[in-house]
């Protein structure tokens, strides 16, 4: 199951797009109801500098593809990955707790 689950993130990552964060730099009004609505899942980091622009950073979507490839290929590799990511998501998940 958590395997399928990652193959899936990746394979939104790799393929996805990206249309909602193109139609996000031009947005007067950006809302929480607007941010809902949008799939803004490849992006990694969004920013307004000084100068009154916005920054929109993406995952490198040639390294979820890389990562795919390992998932669908080998079965023991990548269980240490898949290992490693639940445990950031735990810590993560921990780090939330007020």
């Amino acid at each position: 199951m958590v395997n399928e689950t990652a193959k899936e993130g990746f394979r939104r990552l790799a393929f996805g797009g990206i249309h909602d964060a193109v139609r996000l730099l031009f947005c007067e009004d950006v809302n929480p109801r607007t941010l809902k609505n949008m799939d803004l899942f490849a992006v990694s980091e969004i920013r307004r500098p000084k100068n009154g622009g916005m920054e929109i950073r993406f995952f490198d979507r040639i390294e979820a593809l890389r990562l795919l490839s390992e998932l669908e290929t080998s079965g023991t590799g990548a269980q240490a990955l898949l290992s490693a990511i639940e445990s950031g998501a735990a810590a993560l998940k921990d780090g939330d707790k007020p």
